[in-house]
């Protein structure tokens, strides 16, 4: 690989982590906290869920080339915890049903946070972002999913707001 394109990779995922990370200060600005716990409640339930059902239930792989671990079984346990991530908080917050596809929504927009760090890491030729937690692939690994659902939600409010909540 050469070393401008490294150095565009870096950029750009240097730049998708600082837009993340505004994304989610600017969530809890705009949308308070609770809104918040339910962004991170949904991310967290589906990669909990998915790693779970995949090692439970395994099967066929969702895209070994990337991510060798990750099966469909995973993935679909992953959106279906996230739908119900979205039916407690509408028991509480009366947001509305919209809140349970959107959940889904950001459950793909997690795993597709997740897939895009095992593409740079594969990219890179590298097993693992950091040697921080041994095992786990790096501590990048711990927030790959939150990178792609805030990116997701900043997109999403922008255009649409969020259900429930007046503009």
């Amino acid at each position: 690989m050469t070393l401008k394109r490294e150095r565009v990779t870096f950029f750009a995922f240097a730049l998708a982590v600082q837009v993340a990370g505004w994304g989610l200060v600017t969530f809890r600005l705009d949308f308070g906290f609770f809104w918040l716990l339910w962004l991170i409640g949904v991310v967290v339930v589906t990669d909990v869920a998915g790693y779970f059902a995949g090692r439970l239930i395994g099967g066929p792989k969702f895209w070994p080339r990337v991510s060798p671990k990750k099966t469909w079984s995973g993935t679909i346990s992953g959106w279906v915890a996230a739908a119900i991530v979205g039916l407690v908080f509408d028991a509480f917050a009366r947001v509305g049903p919209s809140i349970v596809p959107l959940s889904v929504l950001l459950s793909m927009a997690s795993q597709w946070g997740d897939i895009a760090e095992s593409a740079l890491k594969r990219r890179m030729g590298v097993k693992d972002s950091s040697a921080l937690i041994p095992g786990h692939g790096g501590l990048f690994d711990r927030f790959d999913a939150m990178l792609g659902a805030s990116l997701f939600m900043l997109v999403v409010t922008a255009v649409l707001g969020v259900p429930g909540v007046a503009p």
